[in-house]
């Protein structure tokens, strides 16, 4: 079979995204992996597509894959690319949609000059609930690596993640640390993890190393994540500009039980077909 995908990227995140609502066709894991491949397929970090929906209240459903071939329950670069998308292929004429993610569901507004806000939902502090392994719920939690104890920030943006506060984002420490936090056996799902340097309360560095994939140019619900973190241990205003290596994203949250709001670019890089 021939399919027929798009290549987009935001802030420099790439996805593979996928009409399956107009091609009949299940992808599997093997195939994924295929397609996320730079050097024998497409490349990109992740694979999303765009599916019917289960709720007949919302508009479609946004599934995500990591190149491993794994679905995950949220990413909100791919969920920028989501919008843009739909709209391009005449999936849909709206300029807000509602989509439903593993997550829940979450809200896409379509702005100008390809830029797309998304409501990203409310954080979720609770360990049980991100999952993290920490008997009650604390503002930061001690981290043993390599016999180093690192104090990180930890919430779920509907997939898991840990943050630390660095002085620079340019050490090579974050590529040594990336990957032991990652696969720590007190995050029973791996965990994507947040480098963040305060530039100022309205403005941050961050670098993210995503769980299977590794460190990215940028990583939506990660920066969500250190803004989070940030303004809940007081260092951050409720609005904050995240520079990652890809570009900026704008982020903003009003506090506890509120919902996270994120604002930035996106880009389709080409259309293509690749026999499955």
């Amino acid at each position: 079979m021939q399919l027929h995908f798009t290549k987009m990227h935001g802030a420099g995140n790439d996805f593979v995204v996928i009409d399956l609502i107009s091609q009949d066709y299940t992808l599997r894991p093997q195939e994924v992996r295929r397609l996320a491949d730079r050097h024998l397929g497409v490349g990109c970090d992740q694979v999303l597509t765009v599916e019917a929906p289960h709720n007949p209240q919302v508009d479609f459903r946004y599934r995500i894959y990591n190149a491993d071939g794994n679905e995950v329950q949220q990413c909100g670069n791919g969920a920028r690319c989501f919008a843009v998308f739909v709209r391009e292929k005449n999936l849909t004429r709206k300029r807000t949609i509602s989509v439903e993610t593993a997550a829940g569901v979450i809200e896409l507004r379509v702005l100008r000059n390809y830029e797309v806000e998304v409501d990203m939902g409310a954080p979720e502090f609770e360990p049980e609930k991100i999952p993290f392994a920490a008997a009650a719920r604390q503002q930061s939690y001690p981290l043993l690596i390599d016999d180093t104890e690192l104090e990180i920030g930890s919430v779920s943006m509907g997939n898991p993640h840990a943050v630390l506060r660095v002085k620079s984002t340019s050490g090579s420490e974050i590529e040594r640390l990336g990957p032991l936090i990652e696969s720590h056996s007190d995050f029973p799902q791996q965990v994507n993890v947040g480098f963040m340097q305060i530039v100022s309360e309205k403005e941050i560095k961050l670098r993210v190393y995503e769980r299977s994939v590794g460190e990215t140019l940028a990583c939506g619900t990660g920066a969500c994540a250190a803004v989070v973190y940030g303004i809940s241990r007081g260092w951050l205003s409720d609005s904050v500009t995240v520079a990652l290596p890809g570009g900026k994203l704008s982020i903003s949250w009003a506090g506890e039980g509120q919902p996270v709001i994120m604002t930035g670019p996106t880009a389709v890089v080409f259309d293509g077909t690749i026999k499955i």
